[in-house]
C-alpha cells in the first residue's frame, strides 16, 4: 500500500483498507538542561518552584514526583533549542488569534506569560484519512488489557509510586527516516472475536462459537454469562471490562458523526450494549442498595499445576475446568468504574429511554456502593484486588480515588444531578487522588490510573460550561494539570522516553505498551479538538505557546507507528499490511477449528507451535515492541503479542479521534452537546420580556 498525500488522488482497490498521511513531522526532542533541579516553568528564568502546598490547585506547574523524577522545561537561555521550539508555532493560528477577540475566561485557559514576539514558520501537520475498513477490524477484534499466561510481573502497569529514571532518554525519537511501504491485507473478516455467551446468529466467525453457557449459574440468577474474554485467556475480569465499555461510550459520545460517516455508529452500540448488558447482571442493579459485586469470572494461579484458565490451553468452546465467580464486598474502585460505564453508556442510548433509565439506575446503585465502601475514613477502604490472590497478580487497584473522581463525573453527566458534581470537585477528591501531586505515572491514563481521564472530562465543563463558583477552583486545577499532562505526552520535553522509532514509553519499556500509548493518544487528539471547540487557538507548555495541532500530530506519529511506520516496518494490528504478527498470544486464534476438542494440557501443543494462527484475529492490536523497536513474533511472548481489550478500546477511540471523516470544524470537531443532554442549565433562564405598553 503507497501512502496517500493531502490532495492526491490516488485510486484503490476495495480490499486497501487505510489511507495514511506519513507527512507530519515529529516533534523535535528539547533535551532537558544539565542540572536536574526542578524548574518554574512559568517564568523567564530557571528558578526553583514555589513552596507552597503541591495538593493546591494552581501551584502544579512542575509535573513529577516530589523526591523523585520531576518534568522540567527548560526556560534558561538554550538558544538553539528555543529557535525549534518557536518554529513549530502556527502562523495561521496566531492570525486567527489576532482577529478573534478571546473572553476573558477563554484568556484564563492559556496558561503561560504573556505573547513575546517569536520567530514562527507556518508548520504543515499533514493528516490522516483512515478509512471505515479499519475501523471495522479494530471493532471487530476483541482484545483486552494485562497478562495472561505468565508471570504477572512481566507485564507491568504503571505504578502510581514508580520513580521515572533520571537520566536523559537514550535515543532521540524522530530520527528513523519514513519509507514508503506497501501493504495488501489478505482478508477482512468484519466480526467480532472475544465475545462470551450465547453468540447471535449473524456473528459469522466461522471459527467462534457459543462459550461460557454456565458461568455464575450456581451464583447469580440467570448466570454470568455473555461479556468478553480478556485477552489471550478466558478469564472475564470486569475492572478492564467496565473500563473498556466507559472508552468506548466516550468517543461515541464525542464523535458520533464520524461513526456514522464510517458506518459503524450502530455497530459500535451494539458493542457497549453486549458489555453493559453482562456488567448489569455482576450485581443486583434492581435494587438501590447492594452489599456485594461480581469482579471476575475465572481464575489462575501463578504458576498452578491445576487446571485453570492459564494453565490450560483451549478454546472458550472447550473449556472443562472450574471457572468459579469471584465477588468482593468492598469496591470503591471497581464500583466506581462499573457506575462510569453505565452511566457512560446511558448517554450513548438517550434516545431508548428504558434502556437508558435502566443504567442510570444501576449507576446510581454502583456508584452508591462504592461510596459506601470508603466510608467515613477515605483512607482505610480496600481496593477491590487486596487480599484477593485471584485478581492482585493480575489487574491489581492501586488507588481508588481516581476512579472515585471518574465516576462521579460521569454520573453527574448521565443525570445532572449537582451532588455528583460536588463530590467530583470537592477539594478533598483531587487530594486524596493526588490530582495536583505533579506524579510523572499519573499523567498516563490507562485501565488503572483514570486521573488523566478525569480530569480532561471535567476540564470539559470548565471548557464548555464555566459553572463558576463553587466549583471553579478545582476545575481550573483540572484543567491546569490537563494542560501540563500534554506537554509530557510531548518527545521534545522528555518527560518520558521514546523509542529511535518515535514510539512512546509511557509505561517505562515494560510489557503490554500500546494500549498506554493509544489511550493517551486518544486524550491528545480529543483535547486538541476540545480547543477548537471553544475557540481556543492553543495552550503554554511553560513560556511556550503551542499549537493545538501539535497534539493532534503527536497522536497521528502514534498510530501511524502502531500500523507500519516504524524501524521493522511491521504493523501491531494484525492483517494490516503485509507484515503483523502471525503468532498471537490467544487460544482461539492459534488453537485449529477441527472438530478435535482437546485436553487442558493437550491444547498446549498450540501454544508452543511455531506455525501461523490458523485463524487470524483480524483487527487485533498486540503487545507491541519493546524500548529498542524489537518484536518477537512468538506465541509464548503474552507480553508482546498478547491482544487486549482496554488496547483495542483505545485503538478504536484513539482512531476515531484522528480520522479527518466525518469531521467539521470548529464547534463540528466534537459533539459538544450529546454529553450535557441531562444537565440542566446553569443559570435560569432570562424571563420573558414585559407586555409592551399600552396608554
Amino acid at each position: 500500500m503507497s501512502p496517500l498525500y493531502c490532495g492526491e488522488k490516488h485510486e484503490q482497490s476495495s480490499i486497501a483498507l487505510i489511507a495514511i498521511i506519513w507527512e507530519s513531522p515529529k516533534p523535535v526532542l528539547f533535551n532537558r538542561p544539565p542540572s536536574h533541579k526542578p524548574l518554574n516553568i512559568t517564568g523567564d528564568k530557571a528558578t526553583p518552584p514555589p513552596k507552597s502546598d503541591t495538593n493546591q490547585p494552581g501551584s502544579h506547574h512542575v509535573l513529577g514526583e516530589p523526591l523523585g523524577r520531576v518534568f522540567e522545561i527548560a526556560v534558561d537561555g538554550s538558544t538553539e533549542d528555543d529557535q525549534s521550539l518557536n518554529m513549530d508555532l502556527d502562523r495561521g493560528a496566531v492570525s486567527a488569534r489576532r482577529h478573534h477577540e478571546l473572553d476573558e475566561t477563554q484568556q484564563g485557559w492559556l496558561l503561560g506569560p504573556p505573547e513575546a514576539k517569536k520567530k514562527d514558520r507556518h508548520v504543515d501537520l499533514g493528516c490522516v484519512l483512515v478509512k471505515r475498513k479499519v475501523l471495522w477490524w479494530a471493532f471487530w477484534a476483541s482484545p483486552p488489557p494485562s497478562s495472561s499466561s505468565a508471570s504477572p510481573s512481566s507485564s507491568p502497569s504503571p505504578s502510581r509510586t514508580r520513580s521515572t529514571p533520571r537520566r536523559r532518554p537514550t535515543s532521540t525519537p524522530g530520527r528513523y527516516k519514513r519509507r514508503s511501504s506497501s501493504s495488501t491485507p489478505r482478508n477482512n473478516i468484519h466480526r467480532f472475536l472475544d465475545r462470551a455467551g450465547r453468540l447471535p446468529r449473524n456473528n459469522g466467525v466461522p471459527w467462534r462459537g457459543d462459550s461460557g453457557l454456565f458461568d455464575g449459574s450456581k451464583d447469580v440468577k440467570g448466570g454470568l454469562v455473555g461479556g468478553y474474554y480478556d485477552a489471550g485467556d478466558n478469564i472475564k475480569f470486569h475492572f478492564p471490562m467496565a473500563f473498556s465499555m466507559t472508552l468506548l461510550s466516550w468517543s461515541v459520545i464525542e464523535y458520533s458523526d464520524k461513526y456514522k460517516a464510517v458506518g459503524e455508529y450502530d455497530h459500535a452500540r451494539e458493542l457497549i450494549r453486549w458489555g453493559t448488558d453482562y456488567l448489569l447482571r455482576t450485581f443486583n442493579s434492581s435494587a438501590s442498595t447492594i452489599n456485594h459485586v461480581y469482579a471476575q469470572v475465572g481464575h489462575a494461579k501463578v504458576n498452578g499445576t491445576e487446571p485453570d484458565d492459564h494453565y490450560c490451553w483451549n478454546r472458550p468452546e472447550d473449556m472443562e475446568y472450574k471457572r468459579p465467580s469471584i465477588s468482593v464486598g468492598s469496591a470503591p474502585d471497581l464500583g466506581a468504574e462499573i457506575a462510569a460505564a453505565l452511566a457512560a453508556a446511558s448517554i450513548v442510548f438517550r434516545d431508548d429511554t428504558a434502556y437508558s433509565e435502566q443504567l442510570v439506575h444501576g449507576a446510581t446503585t454502583m456508584f452508591k456502593f462504592a461510596s459506601d465502601s470508603i466510608g467515613g475514613d477515605s483512607h482505610a477502604a480496600a481496593t477491590y484486588s487486596r487480599g484477593q490472590p485471584e485478581i492482585e497478580p493480575y489487574y491489581n487497584s492501586t488507588s481508588y480515588w481516581d476512579e472515585y473522581m471518574w465516576g462521579a463525573a460521569w454520573m453527574y453527566y448521565a443525570t445532572g444531578n449537582a451532588t455528583y458534581e460536588g463530590l467530583a470537585t470537592d477539594p478533598a477528591t483531587p487530594r486524596n487522588a493526588a490530582a495536583f501531586a505533579g506524579v510523572l505515572d499519573l499523567a498516563v491514563f490507562s485501565w488503572d490510573n483514570k486521573l488523566p481521564g478525569a480530569q480532561l472530562l471535567l476540564s470539559r465543563l470548565r471548557m464548555f460550561v464555566s459553572p463558576g463558583y463553587p466549583y471553579e477552583e478545582s476545575l481550573r486545577g483540572y484543567h491546569n494539570v490537563t494542560e501540563i499532562n500534554m506537554c509530557a505526552y510531548l518527545p521534545r520535553f522528555a518527560a518520558f522516553n521514546f523509542t529511535k522509532g518515535g514510539l512512546a514509553l509511557f509505561n517505562h519499556g515494560g510489557g503490554q505498551n500500546l494500549q498506554y500509548v493509544v489511550a493517551n493518544s486518544f486524550l491528545a487528539a480529543l483535547f486538541a479538538d476540545y480547543m477548537e471547540v471553544v475557540g481556543v487557538p492553543g495552550w503554554y507548555c511553560g513560556p511556550h505557546f503551542l499549537n493545538a495541532d501539535v497534539l493532534r500530530a503527536f497522536a497521528r506519529s502514534q498510530i501511524n507507528y502502531i500500523l507500519g511506520d516504524n524501524p521493522r516496518k511491521m504493523s501491531y494490528v494484525v492483517g494490516v499490511n503485509k507484515r503483523y504478527p502471525r503468532h498471537v498470544h490467544h487460544r482461539g486464534a492459534s488453537t485449529p477449528r477441527n472438530r478435535v476438542k482437546y485436553t487442558c494440557t493437550g491444547g498446549r501443543r498450540w501454544l508452543d507451535s511455531k506455525k501461523a494462527d490458523p485463524n487470524v484475529l483480524t483487527g487485533a492490536m498486540v503487545g507491541g515492541p519493546d524500548k529498542d523497536d524489537g518484536f518477537q513474533d512468538v506465541r509464548a511472548n503474552h507480553a508482546q503479542a498478547e491482544p487486549t481489550l482496554v488496547g483495542n478500546a483505545a485503538l478504536v477511540a484513539a482512531l476515531v479521534a484522528v480520522t479527518s471523516s466525518g469531521r467539521g470544524t470548529g464547534a463540528g470537531a466534537v459533539d459538544k452537546n450529546t454529553m450535557f443532554s441531562a444537565v440542566p442549565p446553569m443559570f435560569p433562564t432570562a424571563p420573558p420580556p414585559p407586555p409592551s405598553w399600552k396608554p
